[in-house]
């Protein structure tokens, strides 16, 4: 699939709508990290577009006490591909990492 030709313009406003899912991923990761939301509040959040897109690795090993050895454990388990976004959780994975990270 060959890459658009845009304008200037239209690039410049999709570099600013980019910079805007950055910068609320980065917002929703702080504010799991400090306990303004719950595991279960974000994976509720996940039909959001910007949420959506968030790694489930990354999700995990934002959470306190939780890093990249743990989280690729975690993944495992549940066997969740390193590779899934949010979005992409089935049913059973999301009930399974609600209960494991609960």
């Amino acid at each position: 699939m060959a890459i658009p030709k845009l304008s200037a313009d239209e690039r410049a406003k999709a570099l600013e709508k980019a910079k805007a899912a950055r910068a609320k991923r980065a917002q929703i990761r702080d504010d799991l990290k400090s306990g303004k939301l719950s595991v279960k509040q974000v994976l509720d959040m996940r039909g959001d577009d910007v949420v959506g897109r968030m790694k489930v690795s990354t999700f995990i090993e934002t959470l306190p006490g939780y890093g990249k050895a743990k989280a690729e454990k975690i993944m495992g388990e549940l066997k969740i591909a390193e590779s899934r976004r949010l979005r992409g959780l089935g049913e059973r994975q999301l009930s399974a990492l609600l209960d494991r990270l609960s």
